[in-house]
C-alpha cells in the first residue's frame, strides 16, 4: 500500500510502498479517507521527543485518522464493516499517512453523522488533548478563569469551545488577524501577541493551557492566582509524566532536570505545572462526539490537501498559520 515516510530525523517525508498493517485479535482495519496534521508530526520528523518516544525508522507518521472499518480482529465487538469511524491511535501504533492503519477497538469512535469525514479527521488528537488538559487535569468548572494560548491554533480552537461549555470565563491569545475568529469560537478576553503583553493585561487565572513553552511558559506561571495550574503540551516533560510513560531511570533523572526550573518557579509563586502527554481514547472521543452533535463543538479546517500532496501538506506545519487544523484528504 502507499504510504509517507520518515526515514531519518530531520530527513523529508518521502512517498512509499509499504506492507500492510499487521492485524491483532482486537484490532479494527480502518480505510484512511482523513487524516489530520498535528505540529507533534513534525516534532516526531525532527527527533525533538526521540527520548521519551524511541520510535524505529523509518515510520509511518500521522496521529489522526478518520475512516472506514475494512476487517475487524476475532474478539473485536464494537465495530463492524462498513463503519465509519475516527480514533487517535495509540502513540505506539501511529501511521495514518497511508492508505489502511489498524487501530485498537479501545481507541476508536465511530464518526459523528454530523460532521464531513475531513472534519472528523481534525479532531482526535486535539480535541482529546483539550478534553484532557480542561476535564480531566484542570476539572474546570463554572466561574473559573481559564487562559488557553494559540486561540486560532489545532488545539486552541477546541479548547476555548470546550471551556465555554464547562462554564469558563475564556482568554486567549491569537494574531490580529484572527482576533474575530477567536472571539466567535467564545473567547470573552482577546489578546494580540503581537503588539499585547499578556503577562501585563490578565491576572488572577485558575488554569493556563500552554502549547508554546519558553518564556511563554513562565510567563504564564505568573498570571495563575494561588494555587492555579499551568497544564504544558510542548514541554518541559515532568517526572510524573516520566513515570507513566515507564522511562529507565536514567531518563527519569534526565526528564526530571528539563523541568526542574520551570517547576522551581512554580513553587516559588505558589501555582502549579504539569506537563501533558495526550492519550488515545475511544471512551473520551464518544463524550465529544455527544458535544459535536449537540452543536456544542464543531471542527475547524483551515485547508484540505490531497493524498499525493502530503509532502507540501507537512512542510506547511512548519511554517504554521493555518486557522485550527490541515487535514489530508484520501478519496
Amino acid at each position: 500500500m502507499k504510504a509517507f515516510v520518515i526515514r531519518k530525523y530531520k530527513g523529508p517525508l518521502q512517498e512509499s510502498d509499504v506492507p500492510e498493517p499487521t492485524m491483532g485479535d482486537q484490532d479494527v482495519l480502518v480505510q484512511v479517507q482523513a487524516a489530520g496534521l498535528n505540529v507533534l508530526d513534525e516534532k516526531i520528523r525532527a527527533g525533538e521527543f526521540r527520548q521519551i518516544l524511541p520510535y524505529k525508522l523509518p515510520l509511518i507518521p500521522g496521529n489522526d485518522v478518520a475512516g472506514t472499518v475494512i476487517s475487524v480482529g476475532l474478539k473485536v465487538r464494537a465495530f463492524k464493516p462498513g463503519d465509519e469511524v475516527y480514533a487517535r491511535p495509540h502513540q505506539d501504533r501511529i501511521g495514518t499517512f497511508a492508505e489502511r492503519i489498524a487501530v485498537a477497538e479501545a481507541d476508536l469512535a465511530l464518526k459523528p453523522e454530523s460532521i464531513s469525514m475531513e472534519e472528523a479527521g481534525s479532531l482526535p488528537l486535539v480535541a482529546l488533548t483539550a478534553w484532557q488538559a480542561l476535564v480531566e487535569r484542570g476539572q474546570v468548572r463554572p466561574g473559573q478563569k481559564v487562559l488557553i494560548h494559540a486561540g486560532a491554533g489545532g488545539v486552541g480552537s477546541i479548547a476555548i469551545q470546550l471551556a465555554k461549555h464547562l462554564g469558563a470565563t475564556v482568554a486567549t491569545t491569537a494574531s490580529a488577524a484572527n482576533l474575530d475568529f477567536v472571539r466567535e469560537l467564545g473567547a470573552d478576553t482577546v489578546i494580540d501577541y503581537r503588539s499585547q503583553d499578556f503577562e501585563q493585561l490578565l491576572s488572577g487565572y485558575d488554569l493556563v493551557l500552554d502549547s508554546l513553552g519558553g518564556e511563554n511558559l513562565q510567563k504564564s506561571l505568573r498570571v495563575l492566582k494561588p494555587g492555579g495550574k499551568a497544564i504544558g503540551i510542548s514541554g518541559p516533560p515532568d517526572p510524573a509524566f516520566a513515570r507513566e510513560a515507564g522511562l529507565n531511570p536514567v531518563l527519569r533523572l534526565a526528564v526530571a532536570a528539563l523541568s526542574a526550573g520551570i517547576r522551581r518557579q512554580a513553587r516559588k509563586l505558589g501555582v502549579g505545572y504539569e506537563f501533558l502527554f495526550m492519550r488515545a481514547s475511544g471512551d473520551q472521543l464518544r463524550q465529544i462526539t455527544a458535544l459535536i452533535e449537540d452543536g456544542t463543538l464543531r471542527p475547524v479546517v483551515g485547508r484540505v490537501f490531497p493524498f499525493d500532496r502530503t509532502v507540501e501538506a507537512f512542510q506547511g506545519l512548519e511554517k504554521g498559520g493555518i486557522r485550527g487544523k490541515a487535514v489530508i484528504s484520501i478519496p
